[in-house]
């Protein structure tokens, strides 16, 4: 089974956070075409070439009252109209011509505190939280991606299955 939904926000940045909006971008093995990490030891790297999230996760966390918003926690695309609760590592992600392979939950990091409510960065752990992780991803198809684009997603193990690029409406 797979499921649709739609690429809202592409976020770069020269490094660090906030990441700011960008109407679209090049994505290669390396991520994003300009946008670099403050802290290479952590961020970056193939295996987390690219980091993503979910609007609806973020419109959440604010309806908790915290001033979270796209880009503010490091997220390279945040993707919208997907079930979250689906994505984990393994789970494969296309979104304009590029392909993506989630490989981790990304852990949140002190750099983040200012979208949280009493800098409690900590909700956005999956250990604590499951289901509200940011995820990190290596792309295994590099090329363009705007805003707006569909993403198809399918979970993990389902390539194996003959169901990788099947997409129902």
């Amino acid at each position: 089974m797979t499921e649709a939904g739609q690429l809202f926000s592409i976020n770069c940045s020269p490094g660090g956070v906030p990441k700011l909006p960008v109407a679209g971008a090049l994505v290669t093995t390396h991520g994003l075409f300009g946008d670099s990490q403050a802290d290479a030891r952590h961020h970056g790297g193939p295996d987390r070439a690219v980091c993503l999230f979910s609007l609806e996760r973020i419109r959440a966390l604010q309806g908790e009252g915290h001033p979270i918003g796209t880009g503010t926690t490091g997220e390279n695309f945040t993707l919208s109209a997907i079930d979250w609760e689906i994505i984990a590592p393994g789970t494969r992600i296309e979104l304009g011509e590029v392909q993506l392979e989630v490989t981790s939950f990304a852990a949140p990091c002190r750099t983040i505190r200012d979208s949280f409510t009493g800098q409690k960065f900590v909700r956005m752990s999956q250990k604590h939280h499951p289901g509200w992780s940011r995820v990190y991803a290596k792309v295994l198809r590099e090329g363009l991606v705007h805003t707006g684009d569909q993403v198809v997603l399918t979970p993990a193990g389902m390539e194996r299955k003959g169901w990788l690029g099947t997409m129902f409406s």
